[in-house]
């Protein structure tokens, strides 16, 4: 059995959960996020190790959906540049992109209070070569609220990330677990890609105290680290660009990525 399978098996054997019900307990669309990589083999012991009332959510009888997310900066990177030297106020544009449902959606990530994430989106009904009219006023306003100042950006495609998703509720705490899987990296011009099929990003989306998967994943050895899927990606698939952030995570879990990079 591979290591998918395994993971198939253990979120086969749990409750579902619908995707109203999953919103109405735990939106979150403020929350403090925590990021962990591992080792694909490692997922179904983690599952195994939640509270028996954990659930997954199902929609027609599917609990595994596929994501695209494309993601624009301005050609100067500001975004990429924000989250690499850690400005306070940095931000993310992408269009999301639920590949199971053709929904898409313009998102908005800024920085809140006390290292929060708050996300604002709206339908996307446009194509993913820019951003214009009624969508690009929304990311203005977006980031003016935030205190950035951005109507002189000159927003383009900068990197597409498609991955499986499974996602996870904790009742007792009304957290949320997203489990990230056959993750892909590409640049728009189709000139670099980096596969990363033997690992899962885990995501916790929780109050500042930790959920109970936080809790296992660090009584199992595992710790959040600094992995973003655009940064961690620019960086991977552009090795000339700054990335002291995110080298760790790519030394350890994406060593082949660094091949010929100035470091």
């Amino acid at each position: 059995m591979t290591a998918l399978d395994s993971l198939g098996a253990a979120v086969g054997a749990l409750r579902p959960v619908g995707l109203d019900e999953l919103v109405a307990q735990a939106e979150l669309l403020t929350r403090l996020d925590r990021k962990y990589v591992l080792p694909l083999a490692d997922l179904p012991f983690v599952l195994g190790g939640l509270d028996t009332d954990v659930r997954v959510l199902e929609i027609d009888g599917e609990r595994d959906f596929g994501y695209r997310s494309r993601y624009f900066d301005t050609p100067q990177l500001d975004a990429y540049l924000g989250a690499a030297r850690g400005r306070r106020r940095r931000f993310k544009v992408r269009i999301r992109s639920y590949l199971d449902s053709g929904l898409d959606f313009l998102e908005v990530k800024t920085r809140g209070p006390r290292g929060t994430t708050v996300k604002q989106r709206i339908p996307y009904e446009g194509d993913d070569r820019g951003l214009d009219g009624a969508d690009r006023a929304f990311v203005d306003a977006v980031l003016a609220s935030a205190g950035i100042d951005s109507r002189g950006f000159r927003l383009r495609p900068a990197l597409t990330t498609t991955y499986r998703r499974t996602t996870l509720l904790l009742p007792d705490d009304g957290s949320r677990v997203t489990v990230d899987t056959g993750l892909l990296w590409a640049l728009p011009d189709g000139s670099r890609a980096l596969g990363a099929a033997d690992r899962a990003v885990v995501e916790t989306k929780a109050g500042r105290a930790g959920s109970g998967a936080d809790r296992l994943l660090w009584s199992l050895g595992h710790r959040p680290c600094t992995v973003s899927k655009y940064g961690t990606g620019l960086a991977a698939l552009r090795p000339e660009l700054p990335a002291h952030r995110w080298l760790p995570v790519l030394r350890r879990h994406f060593p082949t990525a660094l091949d010929g990079s100035p470091g």
